[in-house]
């Protein structure tokens, strides 16, 4: 997690959360998505570092099943920070839910919940594919905006909440053309720089 170039480079998506169960404690959870189809998640212990719980699966995780690997007390790693995790992962759509909810966010609440299910059963391998690739340079770009907190709102309100509904009546295209079009407006208006910046990156590397 963090800037570590091993797991940095290995990670789907991430984001950092309050312990739901003891949310007046200041202590953050980061849950990191690997491209392998596994799942960590690192809490902290109050002493600068924290404790490892290790699915084989987004599955299994996103089931609510006991991790398969777990580990309590802290090793020599530090605590990433908040900013280290989303700019090197981070889903739009999870963010805003987490400014919505802040201290009472929980990665398994109802609307997530009924996204995930939506995103694995109905949305595209490519969709999928592109969003992943996508959403962290979003939530890139929506960090660096004086008034990141509106445009949370506004994602949350007419992406997250609106989709959630359409799924509820069963209205899964237009949940589906909500959910993609968002994407495509946000990359224009926060990412369009930075997915140009890839571009070109990518492009010198090939060529060497």
């Amino acid at each position: 997690m963090g800037k570590d170039s091993n797991r940095g480079s290995n990670r789907d998506w991430g984001y950092a959360s309050y312990d739901v169960d003891n949310p007046d404690n200041g202590k953050l959870t980061y849950t990191s998505y690997e491209k392998s189809g596994s799942v960590n998640r690192y809490s902290d212990n109050g002493d600068g570092g924290h404790s490892h719980e290790h699915w084989n699966s987004k599955d299994s995780y996103n089931q609510g099943n006991s991790p398969d690997y777990s580990r309590k007390e802290s090793n020599s790693s530090k605590n990433p920070s908040t900013g280290e995790v989303q700019n090197n992962g981070g889903c739009y759509l999870t963010s805003a839910c987490m400014q919505h909810f802040q201290d009472k966010f929980d990665d398994n609440c109802y609307e997530l919940t009924v996204l995930r299910w939506f995103r694995d059963n109905f949305v595209t391998k490519e969709d999928i594919k592109h969003y992943y690739e996508t959403a962290p340079l979003i939530v890139e770009g929506i960090e660096s905006e004086d008034e990141k907190n509106i445009i949370y709102d506004y994602i949350y309100d007419n992406v997250v909440d609106y989709c959630v509904k359409q799924i509820e009546n069963g209205n899964y295209n237009e949940a589906y053309n909500r959910y993609k079009n968002s994407i495509l407006n946000f990359e224009k208006t926060f990412a369009k720089q930075l997915l140009e910046n890839k571009i070109v990156k990518t492009l010198k590397l090939t060529n060497i």
